[in-house]
C-alpha cells in the first residue's frame, strides 16, 4: 500500500497557509544527485558553493528531515514507483524486475497529458524510454565522469567520448536536460513536462576539471574534525540542527572496501582507511586527503552550476514560475574506498581521469555533518536527504524551513 498518510503531510508542509495556487498543472523538476552528504550544500551548512541551489532554497522551502534509503537502486525506485523498494523487487540487491503493477511517474503522469524527459543516472530495471520517457541521455558507466565507456542516447549506446570532447558527464547530463526542454517547447509548448534531471556526482571516483578543482586547492587542510565543527555550527545558525555532533568511529567502514594494506598497496602511503583524527596522520597523508576532498566540493560545485543552466532555461521558456523543483540526494555521502573502473595510477593527480580515489570515511562523515555512518547504513548518515522545493506559482513561503519528516516514496502519491 502507498504511503498515503505520509504523503499528505508532505503536501500540507509544502503547501500550509502558504498555497496561493489555482495555476494550471505545473510542470515538474526533479533533480537527484548521486551521494551527496547531508551539509554537502552551503544552505545546508557547508563552504561548497552553491549559489543556484541557495537561491532556490531562498525562494522556497528546506527540509531538514526528509530520507531516502541509503541506497542508489532502492531509493530511485522510491522515488519513481512510490512503493517502497522491497515491495517492487528492488531491494535487497536491485537487479529484480519490477512487477508489471508498478508503473514508473512518466506513465502516471501521462494520462494528465505530461511529457516525460531523462537525463543522467538510471540504476532502475529495463530501459529508461520503456519506463514512459520520452527521451533520455544515460550515464551508465559511474566510473568514467570524464570519459564513460556506456552512455546512451534514446537507449542507444554512444561512442565513449575522447579527450578532444572536453566530456565531462554532470556538464552532458544538464546540456541533454536543456536539449529535452527545448525539444519540449517547440514540440509539445502547451503541455506541462516532467524532466527527472539524475546527476552522478558527486558519486565516487571523485572526478572533475582541473580548473573546478583549483577553487578548493587550499579549502579543506583544516582536516575532517574541523570541517565537521565548522559545518555543525553554521547549521545551528541556519536553524536546520539543535543536536551535537555524532562520536566518530574510526573503525566503522563498509565491509566490501578495501583492506587498509590493499590501499596502500594501490594508491600509496598518503591513503587512509578509516576516520582516525586529523592531527594522527601524517604531513603527506593530510595534503592528499585534503586534495580529494577538494575534488568532491569540485563535482558539487560544478553540479550546482550546471542546475543553474537549467534554471536559466526554464526562464527563458517561461516555464519557471509554474514549475515545482525537487532537489534531494539518493543516500548520504559515501565511505567507499574501492578502486574501481580501470584501476588508479599511482603517478596521477587526485580528481583526473587516471585517478579512482573514494573520499574515503573521514571526509564521507563530515559531508554527513552532524549525523552518524555513511552511505549504506540505515542510521542517519546515510538515509538523509537535504531537500530543497520551489513553485514560484503555487508556494507563497520564502526561505522556510520544514521539520516536517518525508520520505522519496511520497513523492508520486504527493
Amino acid at each position: 500500500m502507498r504511503n498515503i498518510h505520509a504523503a499528505i503531510f508532505i503536501l500540507l508542509s509544502l503547501c500550509g497557509s502558504s498555497f496561493a495556487s489555482s495555476a494550471p498543472r505545473p510542470n515538474i523538476v526533479f533533480i537527484l544527485a548521486d551521494d551527496l552528504g547531508y551539509s554537502d550544500l552551503n544552505c545546508y551548512g557547508s563552504s561548497i558553493q552553491t549559489p543556484n541551489l541557495d537561491k532556490l532554497a531562498a525562494d522556497g522551502l528546506r527540509f531538514s528531515q526528509f530520507y531516502n534509503t541509503g541506497r542508489c537502486w532502492p531509493s530511485r525506485a522510491c522515488l519513481l514507483a512510490g512503493y517502497y523498494a522491497q515491495q517492487v523487487n528492488r531491494d535487497p540487491g536491485g537487479r529484480n524486475r519490477r512487477p508489471k503493477w508498478a508503473a514508473l511517474l512518466p506513465e502516471l503522469l501521462k494520462p494528465a497529458g505530461y511529457h516525460s524527459y531523462h537525463s543522467g543516472k538510471w540504476h532502475l530495471d529495463g530501459p529508461v524510454l520503456a519506463g514512459g520517457f520520452e527521451h533520455s541521455y544515460l550515464v551508465v558507466d559511474q566510473d568514467r565522469h570524464l570519459a564513460p565507456k556506456n552512455h546512451q542516447l534514446d537507449d542507444v549506446p554512444l561512442p565513449q567520448p575522447g579527450p578532444e570532447n572536453h566530456y565531462y558527464a554532470t556538464s552532458a547530463i544538464a546540456e541533454h536536460a536543456v536539449k529535452w526542454l527545448s525539444v519540449h517547447e517547440k514540440e509539445h509548448g502547451a503541455s506541462p513536462f516532467f524532466l527527472y534531471l539524475a546527476f552522478t556526482v558527486p558519486h565516487f571516483p571523485v572526478m572533475a576539471p582541473d580548473g573546478d578543482i583549483a577553487g578548493y586547492q587550499d579549502t579543506f587542510a583544516h582536516g575532517w574534525d574541523a570541517e565537521r565543527e565548522q559545518r555543525l555550527k553554521k547549521m545551528k545558525q541556519l536553524g536546520l540542527v539543535s543536536c551535537g555532533l555524532s562520536a566518530p568511529e574510526p573503525d566503522v567502514i563498509p565491509g566490501w572496501n578495501k583492506s587498509e594494506a590493499e590501499l596502500k598497496q594501490a594508491i600509496g602511503d598518503r591513503e587512509v582507511a578509516r576516520a582516525v583524527p586529523w592531527k594522527d596522520l601524517t604531513t603527506p597523508q593530510q595534503d592528499f586527503q585534503a586534495a580529494k576532498m577538494a575534488v568532491h566540493a569540485a563535482m558539487i560545485d560544478r553540479m550546482d552550476r550546471e542546475i543553474g543552466r537549467v534554471v536559466e532555461m526554464l526562464k527563458a521558456m517561461g516555464a519557471f514560475e509554474n514549475t515545482i523543483i525537487f532537489f534531494a540526494s539518493d543516500n548520504g555521502a559515501s565511505a567507499e574506498q574501492m578502486i574501481r573502473g580501470d584501476g588508479h595510477d599511482i603517478t596521477s593527480t587526485p580528481g583526473s581521469a587516471r585517478s579512482f580515489l573514494g573520499i574515503g570515511p573521514g571526509w564521507s562523515g563530515a559531508a554527513n555533518t552532524p549525523l552518524r555512518r555513511h552511505k549504506s547504513w540505515n542510521h542517519e548518515g546515510g538515509i538523509a536527504t537535504p531537500l530543497i522545493v520551489q513553485w514560484p506559482a503555487g508556494i507563497k513561503a520564502r526561505g522556510e524551513l520544514r521539520h516536517t519528516p518525508g520520505h522519496l516514496i511520497d513523492i508520486v502519491p504527493t
